[in-house]
């Protein structure tokens, strides 16, 4: 019996590593398509005009596969939350600064919130509304709390953030809109 509880832990703990691995793996790849494609957009200028079939849809326009109901829409490539009512409408959407973990895209639930705490970042922070964890550390909104500091502080090497950041007015938004339950989809 021993042995077989061994071995269960053990195939446990092969499981776990390579989901972190899997997620790690993917990470960088998202990574590498954000630069490819950030490398690939000409330089603006007066002068341009954009070609028809670089002519993209409206940034702020809620993503068609978010799903439906009341809930925080989270889209990484583009950097913006929606806070959709019941219907289907629209009652805010923002731009934010993403830490140095993102959320796998997926569907989740706001599951902790705190009004006021210092982020990993080292900022102090407010209106904090969490939906993951992703190695121990907590993936969610938060804006700072001193009117004037930057969205973002940089962390020091190898520590992993996981705050997206809000402006102050945005956070309170969020705060009063995410309760506990409300559910969180991410779109990559």
């Amino acid at each position: 019996m021993a042995r077989s509880s061994a071995g269960t832990f053990v195939a446990g703990l092969t499981a776990a590593a390579l989901a972190v691995v899997g997620f790690l793996a993917y990470q960088a790849a998202a990574a590498h398509e954000r630069a490819g494609e950030a490398a690939k957009k000409p330089a603006a200028s007066a002068s341009q005009r954009p070609e028809a079939d670089t002519v993209t849809a409206d940034p702020e326009a809620l993503p068609e596969e978010s799903g439906s109901g009341r809930r925080v829409v989270y889209a990484l490539e583009a950097d913006r939350v929606w806070l959709v009512a019941e219907d289907g409408s629209v009652e805010r959407t923002y731009p934010v600064e993403p830490g140095t973990l993102d959320p796998v895209p997926g569907h989740y639930t706001v599951t902790s919130r705190d009004g006021a705490v210092t982020g990993t970042d080292g900022v102090p922070v407010e209106h904090v509304v969490r939906f993951a964890t992703f190695a121990g550390t907590g993936i969610g909104f938060s804006a700072p709390r001193e009117a004037d500091a930057e969205p973002v502080a940089s962390p020091p090497p190898g520590r992993q953030t996981g705050g997206i950041r809000e402006r102050r007015e945005d956070g309170r938004a969020m705060w009063v809109f995410a309760t506990i339950g409300t559910p969180v989809v991410v779109v990559p």
